[in-house]
C-alpha cells in the first residue's frame, strides 16, 4: 500500500510541475470568469452594478401563463398541447408557492458552467496521454519498470493520478463559478428551489443538489472520453494520437447518434459514445438518442465499455517489449 501511494504521489508531482498544468488551471479559472462577465452583461447592461433582472417576474410568469392557455385551447397537436399543459402548471406553481425563476441568478449561471467539463476533459486527455505514451516517447519507461512496483501497479497510479487531476479541476470549476457567480449575481435566489414535472404533479428539489448533479454527470462524458484516451495511450505509444482520436470522437459522436436515431438505426444505443449523456435522465424535456434507453441501460453500457477499455490497457502494458522505446 506504501509502494502504492508513493508511485501516485510520483505521478501527481509529474503532473503538477509541468508548466502546461499551470497554464490548463489558469486557463479554466479565466474561462470561468470572463463567461460570468459576459453572461452578466448581456442580461443587465451592466457587470458590477445592482440591476435586479428578476424585478417583476411575477408580471412576466402570469402574462406567459395566459398566453400558454390560450394556445392551450387552439392547439390540435396532443404533444404540443402536452408541453403547453406543463408550462401552465408550472408557472402556476411559482406562482402559488412564490417561486420565481433561476433567470439571473448564480443558479442559473452554474447551470451553463458545467459545460466547461469538456474542457477539463481536453485538458485530462492531454495529461492521461503524456502519463502513458510520454514515457515511451521520452525513454523515461524503462527507469520505471525496473523498480521494484509492477507494471500493474505501475499503470494504475497513472491512471488514479489522471482521474485526480480531472476531478480536482471539476473541484476548482465549481468553487470558481460559485465565488464569481455570487460576486456578479448575488445571493438572491441562493435558497431556491428548483422545480421539475413529473407525471403531471411540480416537484421541489433542492437547486444545490440540481447543479452538483449536472455537474456530475457532465463528467461522465468527459471521464469516459479520458479513459478512451489512456486505452489509446497505452496500446500505440502515441500521445497525439490518443488527443487526437479522442477529440475527433467527441466531436463526430454526436453528430453519428443523430444520424442514427433519425434513421431509427435502433441498435446505435449499443455503441459506446450514445451513452455518455445523462442530462436527458434528469433535466425536464430531454430525451436520450434512442428508444428504450433507461439511466440504468445506460450505466451498464458504459460499465461494460469502461472495462473493456481499462483491461486492453493494463494487458498490452503488461506486455508490451520496451526494448525498442528509445
Amino acid at each position: 500500500m506504501v509502494n502504492m501511494l508513493r508511485l501516485i504521489q510520483n505521478e501527481n508531482m509529474k503532473i503538477y510541475r509541468r508548466i502546461g498544468t499551470i497554464v490548463m488551471i489558469g486557463l479554466l479559472v479565466l474561462a470561468a470568469i470572463g463567461f460570468a462577465v459576459f453572461t452578466k452583461y448581456s442580461q443587465s447592461d451592466t457587470i458590477f452594478g445592482s440591476t435586479d433582472i428578476t424585478k417583476g417576474w411575477k408580471d412576466k410568469v402570469e402574462k406567459d401563463l395566459k398566453e400558454d392557455k390560450k394556445e392551450y385551447k387552439k392547439e390540435k397537436n396532443k404533444d404540443v398541447r402536452e408541453l403547453l399543459k406543463e408550462d401552465i402548471i408550472m408557472n402556476q406553481y411559482r406562482l402559488d408557492h412564490n417561486i420565481p425563476p433561476e433567470k439571473g441568478t448564480v443558479w442559473e449561471f452554474m447551470a451553463q458552467t458545467d459545460a466547461f467539463t469538456s474542457l477539463i476533459g481536453l485538458f485530462t486527455t492531454i495529461v492521461g496521454a503524456i502519463s502513458v505514451a510520454g514515457e515511451f516517447t521520452w525513454g523515461t519507461i524503462k527507469l520505471l519498470l525496473i523498480r521494484s512496483a509492477s507494471r500493474s501497479k505501475i499503470l494504475f497510479s497513472k491512471f488514479v493520478a489522471t482521474i485526480g487531476f480531472a476531478i480536482g479541476m471539476i473541484i476548482l470549476l465549481f468553487i470558481v463559478s460559485l465565488l464569481v457567480g455570487l460576486v456578479l449575481f448575488g445571493s438572491d435566489g441562493f435558497s431556491s428551489a428548483y422545480l421539475t414535472y413529473v407525471d403531471g404533479k411540480v416537484i421541489e428539489k433542492s437547486m444545490g443538489l440540481h447543479i452538483f448533479s449536472l455537474y456530475g454527470l457532465s463528467s461522465v462524458d468527459m471521464l469516459t472520453t479520458v479513459i478512451f484516451a489512456f486505452m489509446i495511450s497505452a496500446v500505440f505509444r502515441s500521445s497525439s494520437l490518443a488527443i487526437g482520436l479522442s477529440i475527433f470522437l467527441s466531436f463526430v459522436g454526436g453528430t453519428i447518434m443523430s444520424f442514427m436515431s433519425a434513421m431509427n438505426i435502433n441498435w446505435g444505443k449499443y455503441l459506446f459514445f450514445a451513452n455518455t449523456n445523462f442530462r436527458p435522465y434528469i433535466t425536464d424535456g430531454g430525451e436520450p438518442p434512442f428508444k428504450g434507453m433507461t439511466f440504468g441501460f445506460s450505466i451498464t453500457v458504459l460499465s461494460v465499455y469502461l472495462l473493456i477499455f481499462l483491461a486492453i490497457s493494463w494487458y498490452v502494458f503488461n506486455k508490451r517489449d520496451v526494448a525498442s522505446s528509445d
